[in-house]
């Protein structure tokens, strides 16, 4: 005796419903999503100059040395201690012929480690180093 086994239909899915969530949920990271700027190393929060708003021109190739606190120090956004910046500076010189270094120190950063770095910019053989300070008011 046979008996008639009825087939069964492959299931599907139905896609176009799948695309329409697909695309809100698309649209919705899209409009959520905040972008954001790359931030440097340390915050620093430059005192004020009356004369900083003439000043604000920078050479285009300068380095910068930013000074936060008694051991944190950076190098072209490399830390180092107040020990080994002379032989950071003077390798940064040799990778970099021509260019300038730059110097941020932070309102609340020590006057001691300040006259370490300067000296320690003397021992690298550099003569000028602009401070950079942003324009009163700002």
């Amino acid at each position: 005796m046979r008996f008639y086994t009825k087939r069964r239909k492959m299931p599907s899915i139905t896609v176009v419903s799948l695309i329409d969530i697909l695309a809100i949920l698309l649209i919705f990271f899209i409009v959520t999503t905040t972008f954001r700027e790359k931030l440097p190393q340390l915050q620093i929060n430059l005192p004020e100059s009356k004369s900083a708003a003439t000043a604000t021109t920078e050479p285009k190739k300068a380095i910068l040395l930013q000074i936060k606190g008694p051991e944190q120090i950076t190098l072209d956004n490399k830390p180092v201690t107040p020990a080994t910046l002379p032989a950071a500076i003077k390798e940064v010189q040799r990778a970099n012929p021509g260019c300038s270094i730059s110097m941020q120190a932070d309102k609340e950063a020590p006057f001691g480690t300040v006259v370490t770095v300067l000296d320690a910019l003397q021992v690298a053989g550099v003569k000028n180093v602009p401070a950079v300070a942003k324009p009163l008011g700002k």
